[in-house]
């Protein structure tokens, strides 16, 4: 499995919850053997300097022993000792266990965990059962971990947490689609005329007002100042962004205690990214192309040094949610050429599957960029686990903002969406973790 780099923010904040244990239960024991072995002199001096070393750097040590190990896994282990106790965490992760690797399992005594028509807020382009989708199957898989179990979602946690406290998504539409199914998966303990929805160009907000609370999505696809920053108007092939614009977008994000960032899609238009250098407001703009690597590592930047002078580390909480794949050739899998995602109603079950549209260069720019982050950050690593999910993509079974064409209709395959995904559905599991990740670190 590709590497996963999830780097944990632990600071001092005790939340009181009374019984509530920890939910985590081990689905496999193991034991040690402890033997004893003699050193060398010079072998024990080598080690005594290498822990002098460690104690004397610190963050710069583990850096580099990030740079040396190939299963960047274990450095992230190493680097969640670098924080305190995070905000909002009752319990952990129990020690060995990877919640990002493991194997989908039928379960359809607890899935789904709503139901599409009990959610009035899911958008039609997720819809895909008003939309004619034959089947329900791709509702019943749920995501087991390997030696251990995902914590159960629980609404009434998640609420009482959010009491007087605003959680935001940050990113594109498919961080638009974790933000709805978060809402979706909350808002059956929320009275009638206790909750709203608006939207505000960029922003969107649901309100539960018996607890003072917001769960909010805001649309920068970049996370950057780009020319796609128009949240209706915004399919532009000729993509630019602004280099050290985050405040354009980052001055309505302030106040938020709970952030989920995304980008990735948007950035793949090819092998170049164009960057302006002045404001898209000058009449002659300086323009110049960057490698997508090179551009993306600017925006995990310029995001990470806003969280540090914006958000408490002691008080808030920031994830960072990993690329999303799609499954638009079918010869990634073993189909036929030509096709996509279209009726594909069962999941992949090569355990080392890995899309040709997940650019394994931008993971590596993302566990760089977030190794030697001086700021908290949790790594939400969803790439594997929804590379075999090819069942689970709106497809055609969506609304279609333009009439479809005779050609169209003939060939489904050519405007079956296999970038977003049917709620309920995958991105529930998106929220699992991410609940896991707040609550058991």
């Amino acid at each position: 499995m590709f590497p996963i780099y999830n780097i944990l923010n632990i600071h001092k904040r005790n939340l009181k919850l009374t019984n509530m244990k920890q939910p985590f239960t081990a689905s496999s024991s193991s034991s040690s053997l402890i033997r004893k072995a003699r050193l060398s002199p010079y072998l024990f001096t080598l080690l005594a300097f290498i822990v002098f070393v460690a104690i004397l750097y610190g963050e710069d040590f583990v850096c580099l022993l990030g740079q040396l190990d190939p299963n960047l896994d274990r450095l992230a282990t190493r680097s969640e000792k670098r924080w305190e106790k995070l905000p909002f965490s009752i319990g952990k992760t129990p020690d060995g266990c990877d919640l990002f690797s493991g194997r989908w399992v039928w379960d359809d005594s607890t899935r789904p965990l709503y139901e599409e028509s009990e959610c009035p807020y899911i958008q039609p382009q997720l819809t895909c059962q008003e939309h004619g989708r034959p089947d329900k199957d791709y509702q019943y898989w749920r995501w087991q971990p390997h030696g251990c179990d995902l914590p159960r979602f629980n609404a009434t946690l998640m609420l009482e947490t959010l009491r007087g406290k605003k959680m935001m998504f940050v990113g594109d539409s498919l961080n638009r689609g974790q933000y709805i199914s978060m809402v979706c998966l909350l808002h059956k303990l929320i009275p009638e005329g206790q909750k709203s929805m608006e939207t505000f160009d960029s922003l969107t907000v649901f309100t539960a007002k018996e607890y003072n609370a917001t769960i909010e999505f805001y649309w920068a696809p970049f996370l950057l100042e780009s020319n796609s920053d128009n949240a209706i108007v915004h399919r532009i092939s000729d993509r630019i962004v602004r280099r050290g614009s985050i405040n354009k977008h980052g001055k309505n994000w302030k106040g938020v205690d709970i952030m989920v960032f995304n980008t990735y899609l948007w950035w793949m238009t090819g092998l170049r990214m164009k960057v302006l250098q002045g404001s898209f407001e000058d009449e002659t703009k300086d323009i110049i192309e960057l490698s997508t690597e090179d551009a993306y590592r600017m925006a995990m930047k310029s995001m990470l040094r806003w969280a540090r002078k914006n958000m408490d580390r002691k008080k808030t909480r920031v994830f960072f949610t990993s690329m999303s794949p799609s499954h638009a050739k079918s010869v990634d899998w073993g189909g036929e050429a030509g096709l996509n995602c279209f009726n594909e109603t069962t999941l992949i079950n090569n355990a080392t599957y890995w899309g040709s549209d997940c650019r394994k260069s931008i993971m590596e720019v993302i566990g760089d960029v977030f190794s030697k982050s001086k700021f908290p950050i949790t790594f939400l690593n969803i790439t594997q686990l929804s590379n075999y999910r090819k069942d689970a993509h709106t497809s055609i079974h969506k609304r279609q903002w333009n009439p479809l064409t005779p050609e169209q209709i003939a060939n489904p395959v050519s405007y079956a969406d296999c970038v977003h995904w049917c709620l309920p559905g995958l991105q529930d599991t998106w929220n699992e973790l991410l609940f896991a990740k707040l609550f058991y670190p």
